[in-house]
């Protein structure tokens, strides 16, 4: 039962963090909603990259999202941590992630299943699968937010496209913003920016002022974030970056629940949520 609520409650997140945007410096959490580097409880990493809460159409592709994090401990002592994601977007929009769920060591990951979900805006619905018990919980997609390019609803602000503050953020005498040009990741165009957020001195009980520099390449074509990198000394170094990037049309089949699975509604928080 325990192994049962860890999932769903996962799952739940996941399926969020599909729809809409990671939240941004400052808010203390972490990038799926559960704890950051160094807190306790379970998480997705990988998540800020990759997929925006908008649906994009016409800008097919398939890559992995590597994410690596390094936490520096106050003896010295390392904590290295890195997790793999498997993205698909159709022409239509309909997005899947594969992961796994990481426990940061409250228990062991061998022992927990791969979780699959898709996101069809097309048929209206949400689909967490799960490989291993080879069942599927629906909920109905909800969308949200101003519309975009061709009608499609555009995101909450700082979603995705980095030139755009995020809600949530520190007063601006606080952050500073860098564009750093343009260059090529992955055999794509990306556009950099910098921004570095002060913590000043005394305002949560620190000495001296903590600097959070959070450096986003978002892709124009394929509108998301190709690599993503946030150093917080706080909770150290995390960076998650997009490979293997192919642009050719997934199967239809990936985004469609398999026939030997059994359906049922998702549960009522997720709905909820």
């Amino acid at each position: 039962m325990k192994m049962r609520l860890i999932v769903a409650g996962a799952a739940a997140a996941a399926c969020l963090a599909a729809q809409g945007p990671p939240p941004g410096p400052g808010q203390g959490r972490g990038r799926m909603g559960f704890g950051g580097p160094g807190e306790p409880g379970p998480r997705f990493v990988g998540a800020e990259a990759g997929m925006p809460g908008r649906v994009v159409k016409n800008a097919p592709y398939s890559a992995e999202l590597v994410t690596e994090s390094v936490q520096t401990l106050a003896d010295g002592n390392h904590i290295r941590q890195t997790s793999s994601v498997k993205i698909y977007r159709d022409s239509e929009g309909r997005t899947r992630r594969e992961q796994s769920v990481n426990l940061n060591g409250l228990a062991s990951n061998a022992n927990m299943p791969q979780l699959v979900f898709i996101n069809d805006p097309v048929a209206g619905m949400n689909y967490a699968l799960n490989a291993k018990d080879r069942t599927a919980n629906k909920s109905t997609w909800a969308s949200g937010g101003r519309m975009g390019k061709n009608g499609t609803p555009r995101e909450p602000s700082g979603a995705g496209d980095p030139q755009r503050p995020r809600r949530g953020m520190a007063p601006e005498q606080n952050v500073k913003t860098e564009l750093l040009g343009h260059q090529t990741m992955e055999g794509l165009p990306v556009e950099g920016r910098r921004v570095t957020m002060t913590i000043p001195a005394g305002q949560m009980g620190n000495d001296q002022p903590i600097q959070i520099v959070t450096e986003t390449w978002f892709s124009p074509d394929l509108q998301t974030v190709v690599l993503s990198k946030r150093t917080d000394p706080r909770s150290g170094e995390t960076v998650t970056r997009m490979v293997n990037v192919s642009r050719s049309e997934p199967s239809r089949m990936l985004f469609e629940v398999p026939a030997d699975y059994k359906v049922g509604e998702a549960p009522a928080r997720m709905r909820r949520q």
